[in-house]
């Protein structure tokens, strides 16, 4: 195809849903694993846990929920299954190993959810979505790491659940631009609005 990118996608993706009533901040997988730099997951993310650190700072001053995913397997690694088996550095997040930690700067607060998972969806296997629709959450904001990964498996699982979903670009990180910069493209087109900090906060605020 000749003609240009943005061009040929606005004839069929060019809708922008807008926010929900009730959000919920969900932040990813923000692990120490990607920000120790002998671990084969680091990613010189750190901007992506500054931006999602301050958008945190908003959402409990407007107590709007709270969530943190990690991603938590045995030592054998065994129920992590195909996923543990492809992705070698999973390991990581074996029991035991300080990389499956939590980010420096990261530690849970008492009032907010941790869920645990196992394979890349925030939603598979785990209780988030019984979670948010007991707290009659209809929008789903969606930060952490990474872009490529986990992050985009969470927001079709999140759409797939009915949920609005809002991923914010700044607090989302990957180990490369391009990978990064295209998955935010293709969740913008298809599953997700894709909107700044700036964007977010504003739009927490006034609520």
């Amino acid at each position: 195809m000749s003609e240009n990118l943005m061009e040929n996608y606005r004839k069929a993706y060019d809708n922008r849903v807008g926010f929900g009533k009730s959000p919920a901040l969900v932040l990813v997988d923000f692990a120490e694993a990607y920000y120790e730099p002998t671990d084969p997951l680091y990613a010189g993310v750190d901007d992506a846990l500054a931006s999602a650190l301050r958008i945190r700072e908003v959402a409990r001053a407007k107590k709007i929920p709270i969530i943190l995913t990690g991603v938590l397997l045995h030592p054998s690694g065994a129920d992590g299954g195909r996923f543990f088996q492809k992705a070698k550095p999973l390991k990581a997040f074996t029991a035991g190993n300080p990389m499956g930690a939590f980010a420096k700067g990261l530690t849970p607060y008492p009032d907010e959810f941790v869920v645990m998972k196992q394979y890349p969806s925030a939603f598979f296997g785990t209780s988030l979505a019984s979670l948010l629709t007991s707290l009659g959450v209809d929008n789903v904001i969606l930060t952490g790491l990474t872009t490529s990964g986990c992050v985009r498996a969470s927001c079709v699982d999140s759409m797939s659940h009915g949920f609005i979903t809002t991923v914010v670009r700044d607090a989302c990180g990957d180990r490369h631009p391009g990978p990064h910069e295209a998955n935010l493209f293709d969740m913008n087109a298809k599953y997700a609005d894709v909107v700044t900090e700036d964007e977010i906060v504003a739009h927490l605020q006034s609520l």
